[in-house]
């Protein structure tokens, strides 16, 4: 799978459709628990950001342990909902061309280089057992994973604010 232009093709496909979404779609929350897209979308910035530095640290440490974070804390934190959508359309998408150039870079055996000591079966979206050897690039489909599962979610919430 060339997961680098896959990155980059969903990445551009998702923000000319999403540019288009009215503050008031974004804003909604399905329930009171859940996340507006506006709120996944910063989720997505924030998993851009400590991903991108996991890929580079990967390459850079015999093992593939990273810490992990609290989501839920770093939504509320930075107050996406108050945010532009917009701009932060604009951030996700340049993290994320960022991190397809990333993937684009990185030299296939340093990305099917496998490591027996990993951390996936905590921090990744599709777990790997502690006791299986994993890989970069298996992280990195991951990811791409990860972002088009949420994604799913904001158009979900999109096409239930136009009713």
């Amino acid at each position: 799978m060339n997961t680098d232009y896959n990155l980059k093709e969903i990445t551009l496909a998702a923000f000319e459709e999403l540019i288009l979404a009215t503050d008031q779609q974004v804003s909604m929350r399905p329930s009171a628990d859940k996340w507006s897209a506006k709120e996944i979308l910063g989720h997505l910035i924030d998993s851009a950001t400590n991903n991108h530095g996991r890929f580079v640290r990967a390459q850079l440490q015999e093992d593939m342990v990273f810490d992990g974070y609290n989501q839920d804390g770093w939504v509320e934190l930075q107050e996406y909902q108050m945010q532009n959508w917009q701009d932060l359309l604009i951030t996700w998408r340049q993290l994320n061309m960022q991190i397809a150039y990333l993937m684009y870079i990185t030299e296939e055996d340093v990305r099917t280089k496998e490591r027996a000591k990993h951390n996936l079966h905590q921090i990744a979206f599709k777990t790997v057992p502690e006791h299986e050897a994993t890989t970069l690039g298996y992280f990195m489909e991951d990811y791409v994973l990860h972002l088009r599962h949420h994604l799913g979610q904001i158009r979900t919430i999109l096409s239930a604010a136009s009713e």
